[in-house]
């Protein structure tokens, strides 16, 4: 009497079942979701088989809460997931202990389809252990489903492809970390030799600096020596003929320097090795200082006029009768 009960309310439930059949595996997918990690390409560790297929708690259970739990999880549209709580399971279980009962291989035949989109759903969205899980379900509900072959190879061809593009994604990502490496190697070579260069030009311009200083302070030497051997003062002569005064008065113009410091070598031009001259046009004050100067003719252009001009606004020369206007060429060489 029992049995006959549950078999009229299969038989009411299976027009449910195919009426929110599309709907429920929707939501049960969404289901799938939340109670089964996700994993991606990644096989488990030991494929369901249909013999694995039913768990075996539910292999374990009697008869009758076997079709209690089945009745109550088509109910809640757990038709077949999550694994161990769904009616596939409940009814195969049942079917096992009353292989002879059509109510429940009728019930198996009509949640099949549903399993089956199931199972292609989980290829598609490459969760390929549920897909496992499900087409076990299958195998066993029915061995000779059309549909196997066809799921079966979906399911390899799934499981390369995705097995291929995490090989792939691991070549690209190591080669991601090999190409920064390769830029930050390079970074670092680039700043090393830009310090040496900059630690090249400080050298290179405080020895130019101590050799400027080393030659004034020369000339500055030279200068008191011949103050201190000029001879004593003679008496005033004669007041010369306007001729004569004409003709001493060149040489009371004529330069004497004092300091001359070198000009700084810029340094652009000592890291590329840069060579040349400026020709600069320069008046002396009658107290020695430079009052004025200009750049005549620069070789290469605008490369060293700067630097000239600098240097020739701190030349001193002895005092001068009249301003003079003088032309001096100041050469720049790396080598020097």
């Amino acid at each position: 009497m029992l049995d006959l009960t549950q078999g009229r309310m299969a038989r009411r439930i299976a027009p449910v079942i195919l009426l929110v059949g599309l709907t429920a595996c929707s939501k049960q997918e969404d289901k799938d979701a939340t109670t089964t990690p996700a994993t991606g390409a990644t096989p488990a560790a030991t494929a369901p088989t249909p013999a694995t297929a039913v768990s075996p708690q539910v292999q374990s259970m009697a008869a009758e809460q076997l079709r209690e739990s089945a009745t109550k999880a088509l109910q809640d549209n757990r038709m077949y997931a999550p694994a161990g709580d769904n009616a596939v399971e409940y009814y195969l279980a049942l079917r096992e202990k009353q292989p002879q009962d059509a109510t429940v291989n009728s019930t198996l035949t009509d949640l099949l389809p549903y399993t089956l989109i199931a199972a292609e759903q989980g290829i598609s969205r490459e969760e390929f252990p549920e897909a496992q899980r499900l087409i076990a379900l299958i195998e066993k509900v029915d061995p000779q489903a059309p549909a196997l072959p066809r799921l079966k190879s979906g399911l390899e061809t799934g499981m390369k492809t995705a097995a291929n593009r995490s090989e792939q994604d691991a070549e690209q990502a190591k080669k991601q970390v090999e190409d920064k490496a390769k830029q930050a190697a390079e970074q670092k070579r680039l700043a090393e030799q830009q310090s040496r260069e900059a630690a090249a030009a400080q050298q290179i311009a405080a020895q130019q600096e101590a050799a400027r200083q080393q030659t004034a302070e020369a000339e500055r030497q030279a200068a008191a020596r011949r103050q201190a051997e000029a001879p004593a003062p003679t008496p005033a002569a004669p007041r010369p003929a306007p001729a004569a005064a004409a003709a001493a008065a060149p040489a009371a113009q004529s330069l004497r320097p004092i300091s001359t410091p070198a000009p700084r070598y810029p340094a652009e031009a000592l890291r590329s090795g840069t060579s040349g001259e400026v020709l600069v046009e320069l008046t002396v004050g009658t107290d020695g200082s430079i009052t004025a100067s200009r750049v005549l003719r620069a070789n290469p252009p605008r490369v060293f006029d700067r630097e000239a001009l600098n240097a020739v606004k701190h030349w001193r020369f002895e005092p001068v009768a009249a301003p003079v206007t003088t032309r001096r060429t100041l050469s720049f060489n790396p080598g020097d």
